[in-house]
């Protein structure tokens, strides 16, 4: 989906995502010193305002101009005196947001392998030595033994495969797993399956 079509999803409904943090993100995030957090790809903002919450200053992109404006409006609503430490912007995942920062977030940014690995490199760089990337993403697995997320295999990855993706990169991989995640389906309770690839920038 280009900008134009995200811009429509969002534009159509009060909130596409939850408002509450990603599970893993609070997994990871809660193990390290707060700092500087790059969320990319981050839609309506909600995992950065999260990390504020938890003292981190953090900075939102997205390509979608709807979905980062109402993640500044969700930011306002909720972070009172921390407003300060959250930033919103468009931008594109693919190109570099800036640097110095302790955590570069991607949470379910799907894309096609070479365009994948501009947004690995440019979240690399923008990752100060010793900060921690921070990688989610619907496993192609789902296609098989779970639910959810694109029908695409091109833009799916299992955790080896982001591994792939980052060998040969100044990364050291500290956790490559599938996480498993009840969701509610038509069909009853089903498990999704997701990718969580958590590696530390040398």
């Amino acid at each position: 989906m280009n900008s134009a079509s995200w811009n429509e999803r969002y534009a159509a409904t009060d909130l596409v995502w939850s408002a509450d943090a990603n599970r893993w993100v609070v997994e990871v995030a809660r193990e390290l010193e707060p700092g500087r957090a790059l969320d990319l790809a981050a839609g309506e903002g909600r995992n950065a305002i999260w990390l504020v919450e938890q003292g981190w200053e953090a900075k939102a992109v997205d390509f979608s101009q709807v979905a980062i404006e109402r993640a500044a409006s969700l930011a306002a609503a909720r972070l009172g005196e921390r407003l300060s430490a959250f930033t919103a912007t468009v931008g594109d995942a693919t190109e570099p947001q800036g640097s110095g920062f302790d955590l570069v977030l991607f949470s379910y940014l799907h894309l096609p392998e070479d365009e994948w690995r501009q947004a690995l490199a440019a979240g690399i760089d923008s990752c100060t030595q010793g900060g921690r990337l921070l990688i989610i993403g619907h496993a192609r697995r789902n296609l098989t033994e779970g639910v959810g997320g694109p029908q695409n295999p091109a833009i799916l990855y299992d955790p080896e495969e982001v591994t792939a993706l980052l060998d040969g990169l100044p990364v050291e991989v500290e956790r490559a797993e599938l996480g498993r995640r009840e969701v509610q389906t038509d069909d009853g309770t089903r498990v999704a399956l997701d990718t969580v690839v958590v590696a530390r920038r040398l």
